[in-house]
């Protein structure tokens, strides 16, 4: 309407601080939903989440979880989403495995699509798989885990510097992994059940 009658607004016009580009590389979907695994390190699925604090700061933090129990194999917290905070928190992630060659699974997020993280997991002898075009489901249980941190944890309190949210985090992570019993984990925590697997 406003085009129609010639008018303009005076407020500023957002500019784009991204450039759309290709994805490097472009996994298929071989996790393909399904979520049960038979064993530790098996299949293991990850993404990054946004988080909040101060008065207008971000952090973001990058998880691997263990399909298998639920667990999380490793996270990292930083100030920036970049591909430095995914090959973090997947070199913490290789260097616990005992010769296993896990299937990981992501979302299609530039980090992911990148040439130098397909070249990790080559050299790590993982298999790669991705996420179909706007099905976040296909991602489902790291969008769930994240999901329960920020709901039992994140959204019950008001951050304001990123050390009092790494501390939280931290912490609900222990709990997550050490002391939350589940019911599909027979009552048991992650750790503990992944314990007796071993």
């Amino acid at each position: 309407m406003m085009k129609l009658a010639g008018l303009r607004s005076v407020i500023r016009v957002k500019k784009k601080r991204y450039k759309p580009s290709a994805p490097q590389h472009v996994a298929e979907n071989v996790l393909n939903r399904e979520f049960t695994a038979e064993k530790p390190n098996e299949k293991w699925v990850t993404d990054v989440t946004e988080f909040k604090y101060g008065l207008s700061k971000k952090a973001y933090l990058s998880v691997i979880r263990d399909l298998y129990d639920g667990s999380i194999v490793s996270y990292v917290l930083g100030h920036s989403n970049n591909n430095q905070l995914v090959f973090k928190t997947l070199d913490q992630a290789i260097v616990r495995l005992h010769q296993e060659h896990p299937l990981i699974h992501s979302d299609r997020g530039f980090q992911y699509t990148s040439k130098a993280f397909k070249r990790k997991l080559e050299a790590a002898g993982m298999t790669q798989s991705m996420s179909r075009v706007g099905r976040c489901i296909d991602n489902g249980p790291m969008e769930s885990f994240f999901g329960t941190l920020k709901c039992e944890k994140y959204y019950l309190h008001k951050y304001q510097t990123f050390e009092e949210l790494n501390i939280a985090i931290n912490e609900y992570i222990y709990f997550y992994n050490h002391e939350r019993y589940q019911k599909r984990l027979n009552g048991l925590s992650p750790i503990e059940y992944r314990a007796k697997a071993a």
